[in-house]
């Protein structure tokens, strides 16, 4: 860590929280952790809650889909809006506010007030766009990538934890006496209660950047780099981009399958392989918990790959991680085994999560004037991407014929990170920042 406090730091102290930066680092993936878990707390509880309403496949795939639409606008819209009002209180409001719909969907009492609060859940995904850009200004580029990838790995282990957990927070329930009908409710208020807990620390105990504060600085005076131009100004830099909308579509294909599979995987378990609700939510929690480790290793390979040679090695490891992950999910789609598929998942998920952990080790480096604007727009791609997963499955209706077409499709968008490739000059750019941090 750097000794100076008001600068980006140059290492990650794992074990401490005696600096802003490593707050913030903290904080930003525990914040995306409660997010997380909220956001999927429904997922395995399905096989459940579709028995009470007697939901159809057509309901439950228009659920999945309402979980994941409103998180694209909101996402697009919460990158700006760090540039204008800084992290802190982006993500506090979020967290706060963001409970409200969690509350909602447990008192639910019929499937069109559950497909609304579910579709207003979906906006507390965008606590990631958050995640990467309160990290992104408190890391220098030689960590920068393994910190945005720790922080949302750690984060996207809540839907993995969710997957294992609600399914025995029922069943404690359920002990007690307490009826199913009224059990998954009472379950759900547990990720709701939590994200109000984590909204208050993320207020106490974070900071926008360095130096503080974003209306403070401002008011002195002080220039933000990350925050130099707020709002529209933002997101219309960030547009402009080419590089910005390739990786919207790979981050489309490794995180939209990513939320895909989280809300498939726990009902595809049960009716493919006859597993009991416990099995499969602990089947597909394994998928989740990948997120522990793996998008941490994306970003940390991305970041060797970049002080072997130059950002081009983050490229070329974010094409080979896609073609990892398109041929693994087919592999999954034609696994006729539960052993098999568990494998399978496993293997693809691995290529995923380091694939997500390799786009946003991107990020701060496509355009720093703008980061909020390119964080929310990526961050936005992953959501279209399982919205159109979605509508696939709809369409196709069949969950294992959907998953075959998203593998081919992923190895398709694989060659948008061929195309992400820097020039010689940005390249040269790139490396003397590096030496002066």
């Amino acid at each position: 860590m750097t000794s100076d406090l008001t600068r980006k730091a140059d290492s990650i102290k794992l074990f401490s929280l005696a600096t802003p930066q490593m707050r913030a680092f903290h904080l930003a993936w525990l914040a995306f952790f409660a997010c997380f878990f909220a956001w999927f707390a429904c997922a395995p509880l399905m096989p459940v809650i579709k028995g009470e309403f007697g939901l159809t496949a057509g309901q439950i795939a228009n659920i999945n889909i309402a979980a994941v639409a409103i998180t694209i606008v909101v996402r697009m819209i919460i990158g700006p809006m760090c540039d204008r009002v800084g992290p802190r209180k982006a993500h506090t409001a979020l967290l706060v506010f963001g409970s409200i719909p969690v509350f909602g969907v447990a008192a639910s009492q019929s499937y069109e007030s559950f497909l609304f609060f579910r579709m207003l859940i979906g906006a507390i995904g965008a606590s990631f766009v958050i995640t990467q850009y309160h990290t992104s200004v408190m890391f220098g580029p030689r960590v920068v990538g393994t910190a945005n990838a720790a922080t949302a790995g750690w984060g996207n282990a809540g839907g993995g934890v969710t997957q294992a957990t609600m399914p025995l927070i029922l069943a404690a329930i359920l002990m007690l006496g307490v009826s199913e009908t009224m059990g998954w409710r009472l379950a759900l208020i547990v990720p709701g209660v939590m994200m109000i807990i984590v909204g208050v620390l993320y207020w106490k105990f974070t900071q926008d950047c360095p130096q503080g504060n974003y209306a403070d600085l401002r008011r002195a005076g002080i220039e933000i780099e990350g925050g130099k131009k707020g709002g529209w100004e933002s997101f219309k830099l960030a547009a402009a981009n080419y590089r910005v909308w390739l990786l919207f579509i790979t981050y489309g294909a490794c995180f939209g399958v990513e939320l895909f599979i989280h809300n498939v995987a726990a009902v595809y378990y049960v009716d493919q392989f006859d597993m009991s609700l416990k099995q499969a939510g602990l089947a597909a929690g394994s998928f989740g918990l990948l997120a522990l480790f793996a998008r941490a290793l994306g970003g940390f390979v991305s970041d060797k790959m970049a002080l072997r040679s130059s950002l081009n090695g983050r490229v070329t490891l974010l094409f080979i991680l896609m073609l990892g992950e398109g041929a693994g999910l087919i592999w999954f789609a034609k696994a006729d085994t539960a052993t098999l598929a568990i494998f399978a998942m496993l293997s693809f998920g691995l290529c995923v999560h380091m694939a997500c952990g390799a786009t946003y080790a991107l990020v701060p480096f496509i355009d720093k004037r703008a980061l909020g604007g390119v964080t929310g727009i990526i961050g936005a791609g992953g959501n279209v991407g399982a919205v159109a997963a979605g509508f696939l499955m709809k369409g196709v209706g069949s969950t294992q014929q959907t998953l075959s077409i998203l593998g081919y499709l992923v190895l398709i968008s694989a060659v948008c990170a061929v195309a992400l490739r820097f020039s010689a000059t940005t390249n040269e750019e790139h490396a003397l920042a590096r030496a002066a941090a």
